[in-house]
């Protein structure tokens, strides 16, 4: 049997990504991709994969997996901090770990933050769509979200892992967003426009893949009416009626027609993929 993995416990939302589906915006298809680009390179590197290979990307709850095959797999968990056992046996999180042929990995509920990465050495490697092994929630492109009984091929592995640990970011206390303003900071009373960047909002639990939503202050707007639909980038922030910002992320759709207030830059929004609910948010001038 070739090498690959089970799905024993799927967890809240356990989802394949890898560096996303880009240049498909122009026909209405998300970027999608692992919310934390760094914690999914780093556990990369730490499996002796290339960058780009796709991993398991977990919510709050980890997930479990059993390693199919009868050769062993070189494994990481890494992202958001979590208990890591081998068959009920505790091992390293954020290192390399040796996963015997048929044992289970177990990546337990995350002691802080929310999203781990688990990547295996080979990576997975379902069918491409668009080019990318990402799952997109909003359009449904790419591997389903998975659930029990699921099984994932792995991907040829290379060499040994030749680094066993590295320090991983920390999460987030607080969560400070660049924020270049424009394209339609002028519908925005300059009242709400100070209001963005002195008020302290906080990260709704309503937050997903596609954005980050905000609890705080609403802002007013200087004129009525609506936009006709444009397009919208990663880390664009638009202010429904509600008035309260929602940081687009990976999962966002192409086009929009609440007005854009500013945008967050994509190397900014690694800290969003692991801010908890109620974790403080302050947009500042770039």
């Amino acid at each position: 049997m070739s090498a690959g993995v089970e799905v024993v416990r799927a967890g809240a939302l356990t989802t394949v990504q890898d560096e996303g589906r880009t240049g498909w915006a122009h026909l209405g298809v998300p970027r999608a991709g692992a919310l934390d680009g760094p914690a999914r390179r780093l556990a990369n590197r730490l499996a002796g994969n290339a960058p780009d290979a796709a991993v398991l990307e977990t919510t709050l709850t980890g997930c479990a997996v059993r390693v199919t095959g009868n050769r062993p797999v070189w494994a990481v968990v890494g992202g958001a901090p979590c208990r890591v056992t081998v068959d009920g046996r505790p091992v390293a999180w954020g290192s390399p770990v040796r996963v015997p042929g048929g044992a289970v990995l177990d990546a337990g509920p995350a002691v802080h933050g929310v999203r781990g990465y688990l990547a295996f050495a080979g990576g997975l490697v379902p069918e491409p769509v668009l080019g990318s092994r990402s799952a997109d929630l909003l359009s449904g492109l790419g591997p389903p979200v998975l659930r029990e009984g699921h099984v994932l091929p792995l991907g040829r592995p290379g060499d040994t892992p030749g680094v066993d640990t590295v320090p991983w970011p920390g999460v987030p206390a607080e969560l400070v967003l660049p924020l270049h303003r424009g394209p339609r900071d002028d519908w925005f009373t300059d009242r709400a426009l100070r209001t963005l960047t002195t008020a302290v909002y906080r990260v709704s639990e309503r937050s997903n893949r596609i954005g980050l939503r905000t609890e705080g202050p609403a802002l007013g707007r200087a004129r009525g009416g609506e936009l006709p639909s444009e397009g919208m980038v990663l880390g664009a922030v638009q202010v429904p009626p509600d008035g309260l910002p929602v940081v687009f992320l990976n999962d966002h759709p192409t086009t929009g027609g609440y007005p854009v207030v500013g945008v967050v830059a994509a190397s900014a929004l690694a800290g969003a993929a692991q801010a908890v609910p109620g974790t403080p948010v302050r947009f500042v001038d770039a």
